[in-house]
């Protein structure tokens, strides 16, 4: 199944990581928006195997503050919080 688990470290300073998993070759999209829903990045935009991934989150150059982070793939969307704190 689709499944995005909740980033690790949280809160952070200034990276953390975030792993999710893919059952089937599909499209995957994971952005990272600010509290009030400006996207500030993009972490994945590609067509990915089915896997288990982790990738690394750098806020450094961001303010402190709680952050969501989005994954769309296929059907499948989740949002999760997290907090950067410098």
């Amino acid at each position: 199944v689709f499944k995005l688990e909740q980033n690790y470290p949280n809160p952070f300073n200034p990276s953390t990581k975030i792993k999710f998993a893919v059952p089937e070759k599909s499209n995957v999209l994971i952005k990272v928006y600010d509290i009030l829903g400006s996207e500030v990045a993009t972490l994945v935009n590609e067509e990915m195997d089915a896997s288990w991934y982790e990738i690394d989150f750098n806020a450094s150059r961001f303010s402190s503050g709680v952050y969501l982070f989005r994954m769309e793939a296929g059907n499948y969307v989740d949002t999760k919080k997290m907090i950067y704190l410098r």
